[in-house]
């Protein structure tokens, strides 16, 4: 008799997504439209969710942890980077504007990178042990672009990043309609753009899961092991097996 299949459990995660939109809270997001599929399904899966819409929230542009120590007048940048650092996955969501991610999401990037000197208490960087991915929405072209950039800014300051850890929509080349607009010039629309896109919406649920699976197969093994990864460590002259040419 076949054994009953036993699925993970991914309730001890913790998921924040932040969306680089440019429109504050209340105006409608199509990029919120879609992260919110993904959050739907971490949130059937019992993983613990922080939605973050960035532009609401006073950020200023810098590569410091707190730039009022740099001459602006107010930084929420201490506050959200805790929610930041208490999270196992993060999900960067972002609109595209001309072929590009948002300057919001860019700016978000050189916000993260301020921490990237900062190390965990196995004297790794600070973002070691924490999965990336991200979702991206626009007209005409620009997201692989745009995902690209967003997963190699992730993976160089230490986040894991799993395989088809990017989704998202994109319209017709011209203006059309967005992700999840239900009507374009006056006229209504059948169903939302986008839903009925297989693409998109497998693409989504492959991204999510993965984060998950990740996720999880990280915390289970209890993080990377700070063998040959040990900042601390190399800054006291510890090399483990790189042997400088100029030495030998």
């Amino acid at each position: 008799m076949q054994s009953a299949q036993k699925f993970p459990d991914f309730t001890k995660l913790k998921a924040i997504f932040i969306n680089c939109t440019l429109k504050k809270s209340p105006q409608d997001s199509h990029t919120e439209t879609l992260m919110r599929q993904s959050m739907d399904i971490m949130t059937k899966e019992g993983v613990q969710l922080r939605y973050i819409r960035l532009v609401d929230h006073q950020v200023p542009p810098g590569v410091y942890p707190d730039m009022t120590e740099h001459g602006w007048e107010q930084d929420e940048w201490p506050q959200l980077k805790e929610q930041i650092l208490a999270a196992d996955i993060l999900v960067i969501g972002t609109p595209i504007w001309l072929g590009e991610k948002s300057s919001v999401a860019q700016k978000l990037i050189e916000r993260l990178y301020a921490l990237s000197g900062m190390t965990n208490d196995r004297g790794q960087y600070i973002y070691y042990n924490k999965v990336g991915g991200c979702l991206v929405t626009g007209n005409e072209d620009g997201l692989k672009h745009c995902a690209r950039d967003i997963l190699y800014a992730l993976q160089h300051i230490g986040y894991s990043i799993p395989p088809q850890a990017d989704a998202g929509w994109i319209g017709e080349v011209g203006p059309g309609p967005s992700y999840g607009d239900t009507e374009w010039q006056d006229q209504s629309l059948n169903q939302p753009a986008g839903f009925d896109s297989d693409f998109t919406q497998r693409n989504t649920t492959f991204m999510t899961y993965n984060l998950l699976h990740l996720a999880q197969m990280i915390q289970a093994q209890g993080g990377y092991s700070n063998y040959g990864n040990n900042k601390n460590a190399w800054d006291e002259g510890k090399r483990w097996n790189f042997d400088n040419p100029e030495y030998r």
